[in-house]
């Protein structure tokens, strides 16, 4: 899906990167701050900076290789009415922030080729941020820690097999995700979840136009 070592594609790449990056995490923040939990705040993650919110080695890697990480979001829990529902929505509001904008680019691009607007520059870097969006999205569903995906999972199953799933993945949740992202199991995850999205949203944009 994508040609990370490309470095001619950078100019474009690397905004598209930081919103992607910059976007998620503001999300979980903002939902968390929402439910009553100040600690996003405290910590100066309730912003769309890109400063506040990248890990430099995780970028670095996430433009050349494909597999990175920014900052989590520090959040408190306690604060919820309800643990679960608020942990769950929290959880998604990442991923569904960086959906919404894959679908919001691809919306875009097709207003300003509708209006004879859209250059061969825009429509690269509207691909990117596109592109960028989705698969963060769906990665980020992966239920291994420390992504997303995982603490959704838990919240969906019962007490005690969560105890035992949340156990085994502080003992071996880092070594599984190096195991998918470097097996090549990632591509095959993702890449056909990014496709479907991204072909529904443009039909639905393309009914629109």
């Amino acid at each position: 899906m994508f040609d990370f070592l490309d470095i001619s594609t950078l100019i474009y790449r690397v905004p598209a990167l930081l919103i992607a990056l910059s976007f998620h995490e503001y999300a979980h923040a903002a939902v968390s701050d929402a439910l009553g939990d100040p600690t996003p705040s405290l910590d100066g993650r309730l912003t769309i900076n890109p400063l506040a919110h990248l890990d430099v080695l995780g970028t670095i890697l996430l433009v050349l290789c494909g597999f990175g990480w920014a900052k989590p979001v520090m959040i408190n829990p306690r604060y919820y009415k309800n643990y679960r529902s608020g942990l769950l929505k929290v959880s998604f509001a990442g991923p569904g922030m960086n959906l919404f904008l894959g679908f919001l680019s691809i919306l875009l691009s097709a207003i300003l080729l509708k209006l004879g607007m859209l250059s061969r520059e825009s429509a690269l870097f509207l691909n990117w941020i596109m592109m960028y969006n989705v698969w963060f999205a769906f990665f980020n569903l992966i239920p291994v820690p420390p992504l997303d995906g995982s603490k959704i999972l838990s919240m969906f199953l019962p007490g005690e097999l969560s105890f035992k799933y949340e156990n085994f993945n502080a003992q071996y949740g880092f070594v599984l995700l190096m195991v998918v992202v470097f097996s090549g199991l990632i591509n095959r995850i993702i890449n056909p979840l990014a496709n479907l999205f991204i072909s529904l949203a443009s039909y639905v944009v393309y009914l629109v136009f």
